[in-house]
């Protein structure tokens, strides 16, 4: 939210209060607690009428962590919903260390490698945040802490009052606002020369955010507009640190775009918190980012396989679903998850959670046969709106099931589905009676769920079943929507079982996999538009994504669909899925289905390496897919890569954006890279590269040094037994000793632990321990070539 007109004005009618001058300080052992005056205080006579103060409170709640607490009124009820904090159980105390100056004029307060100076001369309020080393961080600068009252003019309601499903579907729908003002709290933060910032959810316009105002506000808009299903208040940037605003709500953010050297933070309301976390490397940053909100899910290993959609607005029945499979099965593009979009039901009927009898007269058993024949698991679109017209609509009405307006009646909208109605998850009985739908479903052989929409909340003029604040829950809705789905799924499937396909999400929400990224148009640019979103979704502490191979919008012409075919097959997720197309490769040429083959067969051997990695995320919060300047933050060339990534630790892929004529480039950083097609050709860098790519490639290269533990050839599934054969291969690099796991495939339980050795005459040993092969062990000396073990010889 932008508060002033240039450099030394206000906008027109903004009244600001300033925290100036420390008038009160308090301590505890972990916190210290500040009154900041907002007006000079020359004696204790002005205190009577310099208006406002604004209460600053500091916390540390975990290593390397900072909380800051700006609080206008203090007696106001804190607002929820709000983020769960630790979810995954509290960390061990952080001790914090707290010291004043001599002169009083200093406070330090310490967390482990992290320490807020807070400064306090008059009229010169500040905080610094210092890394280890006492290297500033960041800065609070003086008149950088505030309480801003905003003209409602120039609020996003205001703006978009016209918007029926933002405001209320009456005859009337711009009502009149509440208030001439609307209360903000501010924080901004020093941006230093060079400093870029990342993240703050599924973001599709450029990577590096500098320049954007950035609302963090949930919209359903495609992916070729500032808007974005997956609004995540946490940012982190190059000099080493991040920062999570604790709101789930909006929260406005002004990344050097109202001030150059600044990024603004602003929420409306009497209270405003955010949280600074220090990271050595901006993978540490998000481990602890994760620590704090949540670690990601640990999906099963079925769904690293190929995912196959009967598209949106298609027409489909028993025989098209199955003619499907069929030919998926005949030209070795095995689906492992077959997924009916909407039309399962009845046109006007979603959500009714039957299958339409027209299409689908014995649907249990249908579903039996698909998944006995073709070796596949079932999963359904849904979402979280009941149209009047569906069976279940009197129901919901009649148990108090659906959000409200604030005059007792149902909120209903006719832009989806005719009438509909929002399911209310702030209910425990509402999420009962939603689960218990679901469960029959279940019962019938249904293994996941695609989680639709759930952006578009209404939040003016209506009321949650808790009395949650509208505001706040517009985002937070993701989360309780995903969350009654995942719980549900986590019951009846079993743990480290459970997965849902969802749109929509928030700050937590990276618990319950898998995320999928929108509706791009079926374009190269959409293709590099939808690679931002998932690059700044991955950064914001989400470990897995996916997204419509070949485009949502619009049937995609061949080459377009074979190289986003290329992208999507090196995701850590893969889905076919369109809007008025199918998404079968025989629709764009044998040639595109002899390709889909390669790139199959070539998932299903990474399977054991990303199976590991998401174990890796899911202990510690370290992102499958994710920018390359997450594995080489000391070389600035990696800072803006934005159509390049890297898939774990060891992989580099860089999609093709052009037909096979198209002279593709891309940057390999320093070290040995080796190509992952051809062991023989190996390249040095840093160095960019260009070239022109058939379509039945792409660029993938292994890092020096890596250890992978690949598939056999030919497989034909992703869940199969990764010890049973397949390759050990060692990259060889300047390395000591490196360890890399086999995972079983059934949760985070590790099979084999293979540790590679290097002597000091270079000789290389590889040794393993574990449960199921209890001597895999050789030497081998290659010179810097590839070397590889065979499962089945040890």
């Amino acid at each position: 939210m932008k508060f002033t007109d240039g450099l030394w004005h206000l906008r027109d009618g903004v009244k600001a209060a300033w925290a100036l001058n420390v008038q009160d300080v308090q301590t505890t052992t972990d916190s210290v607690s500040l009154v900041c005056a907002t007006a000079p205080i020359r004696h204790r006579g002005d205190t009577l009428k310099a208006g406002p103060v604004v209460n600053i409170k500091l916390t540390a709640p975990a290593e390397g962590i900072i909380g800051i607490k700006l609080t206008h009124f203090t007696g106001q009820e804190p607002g929820y919903p709000s983020f769960e904090l630790f979810p995954d159980g509290a960390p061990p105390p952080s001790k914090p260390s707290i010291k004043t100056s001599s002169d009083g004029d200093t406070i330090h307060l310490s967390s482990g490698p992290l320490t807020a100076r807070i400064n306090k001369p008059s009229q010169q309020f500040s905080i610094d945040f210092l890394s280890p080393s006492q290297e500033l961080l960041t800065s609070a600068l003086p008149k950088s802490q505030a309480m801003m009252d905003l003209p409602y003019k120039f609020t996003r309601d205001a703006a978009s009052a016209t918007s029926c499903l933002e405001w209320d579907s009456s005859s009337n729908p711009t009502p009149a606002p509440p208030t001439e003002y609307v209360r903000y709290m501010q924080a901004e933060l020093q941006l230093s020369a060079g400093e870029l910032v990342y993240g703050l959810g599924e973001q599709f316009r450029a990577f590096v955010k500098n320049g954007q105002q950035i609302t963090s506000w949930n919209r359903d808009g495609g992916t070729s507009s500032e808007q974005t299903y997956k609004s995540i208040p946490f940012y982190l940037t190059n000099r080493n640190y991040g920062v999570f605003v604790n709101h789930p709500g909006e929260v406005d953010f002004e990344v050097g775009s109202e001030k150059a050297s600044r990024v603004g933070i602003s929420v409306r309301g009497e209270e405003l918190e955010y949280y600074i976390i220090y990271g050595a490397e901006p993978k540490e940053i998000l481990r602890r980012y994760t620590l704090l909100t949540g670690r990601p899910g640990l999906p099963p290993t079925w769904t690293f396989g190929l995912w196959l959609s009967t598209s949106f607005l298609t027409d489909y029945d028993q025989k098209t679903v199955s003619g499907f499979l069929q030919g998926m099965q005949a030209r070795n593009c095995p689906v492992r998850v077959f997924h009916f979009d909407c039309f399962w039901m009845k046109q006007y009927q979603w959500c009714d959670f039957t299958f339409d009898p027209a299409f689908f007269p014995d649907p249990a058993r249908f579903l039996a046969d698909l998944k006995k024949q073709f070796n596949v698991k079932i999963c359904l679109w849904i979402n979280s709106y009941i149209g009047q017209q569906s069976p279940l609509f009197a129901e919901g009405v009649k148990g108090g099931y659906f959000i409200k307006r604030t005059n007792g009646q149902v909120w209903q909208w006719d832009a989806w589905q005719p009438g509909m109605a929002v399911v209310d998850f702030t209910n425990p009985e509402a999420c009962k009676w939603f689960q218990g739908k679901l469960r029959t479903l279940l019962d019938m052989g249904v293994d996941c769920f695609k989680t639709d929409f759930g952006e578009r909340i209404p939040h003016a003029s209506v009321k949650f079943h808790d009395g949650s604040d509208p505001y706040r829950a517009h985002n937070y809705y993701a989360i309780l929507y995903n969350q009654t789905v995942f719980n549900l799924l986590k019951e009846v499937k079993g743990e480290y079982e459970a997965v849902l396909f969802g749109r929509s999400a928030s700050a937590g929400g990276q618990r319950f996999p898998v995320s999928w990224g929108g509706d791009p148009h079926s374009t190269y640019e959409a293709m590099a538009e939808t690679m931002r979103g998932g690059l700044s979704f991955t950064l914001s502490g989400f470990a897995y994504w996916s997204h419509d191979i070949g485009g949502f919008e619009g049937h995609p012409p061949p080459e377009i669909y074979m190289r986003w075919m290329a992208f999507g097959l090196f995701s850590s997720h893969s889905r076919l899925h369109g809007s008025g197309s199918y998404r079968v490769p025989w629709n764009y040429g044998e040639e595109a289905a002899t390709v889909m083959a390669k790139f199959v067969e070539a998932k299903h051997r990474l399977v054991p390496y990303l199976y590991a990695q998401a174990i890796n995320a899911h202990t510690v919060g370290e992102p499958i897919m994710r920018a390359t300047f997450l594995e080489y933050p000391d070389d600035k060339t990696t800072y803006h890569l934005d159509q390049q990534y890297m898939l774990g630790p060891s992989l580099l892929v860089a999609p093709v954006f052009g037909n096979d004529t198209y002279l593709h480039e891309y940057y390999l950083p320093a070290g040995r890279w080796t190509s992952f097609w051809d062991d023989a050709k190996v390249v040095e860098g840093p160095r960019w590269i260009k070239e022109k790519v058939a379509y039945d490639s792409i660029p993938v290269w292994v890092r020096e040094g890596s250890v992978l533990v690949l598939g056999p050839k030919g497989s034909k599934v992703p869940d199969y037994d990764y010890l049973e054969s397949g390759t050990v291969k060692v990259y060889d690099g300047p390395f000591e000793k490196v360890q890399v796991i086999i995972p079983r495939g059934k949760g985070k339980d590790v099979a084999v632990t293979i540790t590679v050795k290097r002597s000091k005459q270079g000789d290389i040993a590889v040794s393993s321990s574990g449960d199921d092969i209890s001597a895999l062990a050789g030497e081998i000396v290659r010179n810097g070539k590839v070397s590889e073990l065979k499962l089945t010889d040890f």
